[in-house]
Formats: C-alpha cells, sequence, structure tokens
C-alpha cells in the first residue's frame, strides 16, 4: 500500500501546500481521498492523472476538502476517462454534486458539441452518501469510514484503509476523538491532521482571539496528535492538514516527538509513503522507517 500526500495545506493560501487531499495506492487501484485546490496538478506530478481514479471518498464538505472536484472530473475527461467517476461522501454530498454539475452545464454542452470527444462518459458522476461503518472494497484495498468530531459539521469522517498486511488511517479533520484512537489501533501508519496554536496569533482585520479559539476547538492541536498516536499504539505518525501551512517545522516536529515515540513524519506535498516497504520518498530524498 502507497500513500501519496497531494496536499498538505488548508484553506490558508500557501505556494507550497496545496490544499488538502491524498492517493492511496494498492495493486493498480488509486483511491482519492479528498480533492482540495490543485489536486489535479498534484495527481499529474504523482504519476497517476485524474483518468486513473478509481473513486474519490469525501471526508467531509468543507470547501477547501473539495473546492476542485469539477476540475478533476473536466481535467480527467481531457486525459480520456472512460467511466463515470464514483464519488462517496457524507449527507449533502449528492446535492452539492448535482448543483455543481447543473451549473456548469452551458459550458460543458458547448465543449462536448464543439469538441466531439469519443465519449461523455467520463463526465458522468454517480454519488453514493455515506455512514460510519459504510465499507469500499477495490481488489483488496477495503476502506471503512468512520465518524469523526468536527462540529459544528454535522458529518465528517475518518477512513480506515487495510490492503496487502497493511493498515492506514487518515483522520479527516478532527479534534480529539475516541472513534478514531480506537480505528488506529496498532496501524502501520496514522495520517493525522494538526494545528498549530503558537503560529495562528490574532491579526486585527483577519483573525480575532475568538476566531482563534473556534477554529482550535474543532481540529487537532499539535499538543495533543502525538498523544493521540501514543495512545493508539501506531508504527508511525504522518501530520497532515497543517494549519497554519508555515508553520515552523523543526518547532512542530519536535512538540510532537516529545509525546510520541514512534516514527514521526512532517508531510510535504508529493511526498510518497511506501507501508509495504517501510519507506519515505520526497523528491530526490529517502528515508526508511526502520
Amino acid at each position: 500500500m502507497i500513500l501519496t500526500l497531494l496536499g498538505t495545506g488548508c484553506p490558508v493560501v500557501s505556494l507550497e501546500r496545496a490544499g488538502p487531499a491524498q492517493l492511496v495506492s494498492l495493486g493498480g487501484r488509486h483511491l482519492l481521498i479528498d480533492c482540495g485546490s490543485q489536486v489535479t496538478q498534484r495527481l499529474l506530478a504523482a504519476g497517476v492523472p485524474g483518468r486513473a481514479v478509481d473513486a474519490l471518498l469525501l471526508t467531509h464538505l468543507h470547501s477547501d476538502h473539495l473546492v476542485d472536484l469539477f476540475q478533476l472530473v473536466i481535467s480527467a475527461w481531457h486525459q480520456g476517462r472512460d467511466r463515470p467517476w464514483r464519488v462517496f461522501g457524507p449527507p449533502g454530498t449528492r446535492r452539492y454534486v448535482e448543483g455543481l454539475m447543473a451549473l456548469w452545464q452551458p459550458e460543458l454542452a458547448q465543449r462536448i458539441a464543439h469538441e466531439r470527444r469519443p465519449s461523455t462518459v467520463g463526465l458522468t458522476v454517480e454519488v453514493e452518501e455515506i455512514a460510519a461503518g459504510w465499507q469500499l472494497d477495490l481488489d483488496g484495498l477495503v476502506t471503512t469510514a468512520f465518524d469523526v468530531e468536527h462540529q459544528p459539521v454535522k458529518h465528517a469522517f475518518g477512513f480506515h484503509c487495510a490492503g496487502g498486511g497493511r493498515r492506514l488511517v487518515v483522520s479527516g479533520d478532527t479534534r480529539r476523538c475516541a472513534a478514531l484512537i480506537e480505528a488506529a489501533r496498532g496501524a502501520d501508519l496514522l495520517l493525522h491532521e494538526v494545528f498549530v496554536h503558537r503560529d495562528m496569533p490574532v491579526v486585527a482585520g483577519v483573525r480575532s482571539a475568538e476566531t482563534v479559539a473556534n477554529v482550535a476547538a474543532y481540529h487537532t492541536l499539535s499538543t495533543e496528535v502525538g498523544k493521540i498516536a501514543a495512545e493508539a499504539g501506531v508504527k508511525a505518525l504522518c501530520l497532515t492538514h497543517i494549519v497554519p501551512p508555515a508553520a515552523g517545522r523543526a518547532a512542530l516536529l519536535a512538540e510532537v516527538m516529545a509525546d510520541f515515540a514512534g516514527p514521526t513524519i512532517l508531510g510535504e506535498d508529493l511526498m510518497r509513503l511506501d507501508l509495504a516497504r517501510r519507506q519515505v520518498t520526497h523528491g530526490l530524498a529517502h528515508w526508511s522507517l526502520g
């Protein structure tokens, strides 16, 4: 099983970190979890263009996790996608997707009529709304949804992925959550979001003290994420959805490692984690997880 971090950022615009998205691959099957900004470019850079993605899972319906959905559909069609999109997400996903496609229908109709491409099936989006316990099996890559705590968002999921004798857990957006800890027990890798409170000061005209407190309340603080990994007994921890994206890397890593003794990876866009080989690659750099 291979995890590719496509976007490790958040709603805050960053030149280094694209919007939240990750790709889970096994045996030639590819599962995309979330589709934040720049996901189509990151997929192409990772060697898995949108046309090759088997299914899209949405953790929740916050804009930073799905803003590039239409771009994903249209670009995959331009790449020759020859099958419908399968999209799985929380209640409200169908309404969102139908509204999105209806919004772009005039342009789609014009493109279809003028460009005369061989097929339009790649522009079809099939939506299934899911709940905790839902499961998808892609030829042995088995993914299960579980509830996480991202209130006031009503429906938010984490995902447990198993295959090839390895287990990966993706937190989605959540505060400390018992269901997540249980799902992650003994996992080979926990991919977890993180909120770095000290790097989100009050800025007049941008965010108030109440803003910072409220955002922190539905994310996991950098002082908590290492404790969560330790309690779950995971074999390795990777940090993503880094808020703010420009948070100090060295200080963040030191803070998390104070609570978790296992391998800890500060995620970067296009980082590739091979769970079977226990290797991490990013550009020309290679690391072993031991």
